[in-house]
């Protein structure tokens, strides 16, 4: 696995010292544990050239959000994990966190055929699965897909329902023919789709998200003209809970749910210090700060795609799911996604730490973020009430329908 030497922390806040080697880490939870405790690292100076360039926040200069941080590895491990919500008040770096996974993205495997064909197509239906163009590239040896890094792709807060799922394309219409664009959902398709505010989504934008992410693939019909899409993404959004509550059906949508406050407690000082240094170091010179970190980085997104290659070798002992639903059953969640979302980021978090099997200690690191926000007080009084008109029928019929004895 990983083996790096990482910096001490500064001698002081103004001139970082140079860095010195320390114990080497073996997996990414403890690179991201290591890096954590540590001071800003040492700025070399770069030049600017002047142009735009569009560089995200290092991932690993984040300060705490450990929890955020976690929940947003687990998902690029492991998809199956449903997603991730978080929640919490402006400025507390939900969008920042985001957004700065770029550089984290692993690979996986994109097809060079229009219609989407792929390798697994054909191991699962044979030749008739694909496109004659990739049966014939098939035959002669020749690749149908690439290895490409995983996107990040944002949904933007106005969009219309035919930017999200696609529409007529208008360059067609100049030439008179009539034929249909790919929408974000599609374009969103193994990649990672982003949706700050999603609170705030319309209702029609939100109902298509909520098909897309359930069957995988969507349809759109604008006329004598139709399509069907692929639509399989890892749904990450973000909400400030002041500006309004998210619809139950979305809620359950998200896997991983992670509440993000301020940095307050215990050593809040200190790191909110160490916020505004990092931030301060960023807004001179992003270039600068991203180089900063760029070995760690790039160690990082090496670990993210082994854990992604352990991860279909990970298994959960029958001690650790007795335990996950017995939690469950004693919290009364009546969602089926909660004990998926619990094992999958279980096993995740497994891989992410270089390990085959989940332990007890697992289930009580992810448990929060799995089955937290799942209780509706809604449905347990109406349960509640229903379980009292089931009693009241069922004395009601034992009384009247059963057979007495003349």
């Amino acid at each position: 696995m990983v083996n790096n030497a990482f910096e001490k922390e500064p001698k002081s806040d103004s001139q970082p010292s140079p860095a010195e080697p320390v114990a080497a880490v073996h997996s990414l939870r403890e690179l991201i544990d290591r890096i954590s405790g540590r001071g800003l690292p040492h700025l070399t100076e770069v030049g600017d050239a002047g142009l735009v360039e569009l560089l995200p926040f290092p991932f690993l200069g984040l300060v705490g959000q450990m929890e955020m941080k976690l929940a947003l590895l687990i998902a690029l491990v492991n998809p199956s994990v449903g997603g991730v919500l978080l929640i919490g008040p402006r400025g507390t770096g939900k969008t920042t966190a985001v957004r700065s996974l770029v550089d984290l993205l692993p690979q996986l495997p994109r097809s060079l055929c229009y219609y989407g064909c792929m390798p697994e197509d054909i191991e699962a239906g044979g030749m008739d699965a694909v496109c004659p163009d990739c049966a014939r590239k098939f035959a002669q040896g020749e690749p149908l897909a690439v290895m490409e890094r995983v996107r990040l792709v944002e949904l933007p807060l106005n969009a219309r329902l035919e930017d999200v799922v696609g529409g007529i394309d208008e360059r067609a219409i100049v030439h008179e023919r009539l034929r249909l664009r790919r929408g974000i959902l599609n374009q969103a398709d193994r990649n990672l789709l982003y949706i700050d505010e999603v609170n705030l989504l319309s209702n029609e934008v939100i109902d298509a998200i909520l098909d897309a992410s359930a069957q995988g693939s969507y349809t759109v019909r604008r006329g004598p003209v139709s399509a069907t899409y692929r639509s399989r993404f890892v749904l990450i959004g973000s909400m400030n809970p002041e500006e309004g509550k998210l619809r139950p059906q979305i809620m359950d949508r998200f896997g991983l749910r992670v509440v993000v406050r301020g940095l307050n407690g215990e050593g809040a000082t200190e790191q909110r210090l160490e916020v505004y240094q990092r931030v301060k170091a960023y807004l001179e010179n992003p270039r600068r700060l991203v180089n900063a970190y760029a070995t760690e980085t790039s160690l990082a997104r090496e670990e993210i795609q082994i854990a992604r290659d352990l991860l279909p070798k990970v298994e959960i002992p029958s001690l650790a799911t007795a335990r996950g639903l017995a939690i469950i059953n004693h919290l009364q969640i009546d969602s089926l996604r909660a004990e998926i979302t619990l094992f999958e980021a279980a096993r995740a978090y497994a891989a992410l730490d270089a390990r085959e099997a989940v332990t007890l200690d697992d289930l009580r690191i992810i448990a929060s973020m799995s089955l937290r926000l799942r209780r509706s007080a809604f449905m347990t009084e109406y349960f509640s009430h229903q379980e009292k008109e089931e009693t009241e029928l069922q004395i009601l019929l034992d009384d009247q329908l059963t057979t007495k004895p003349e």
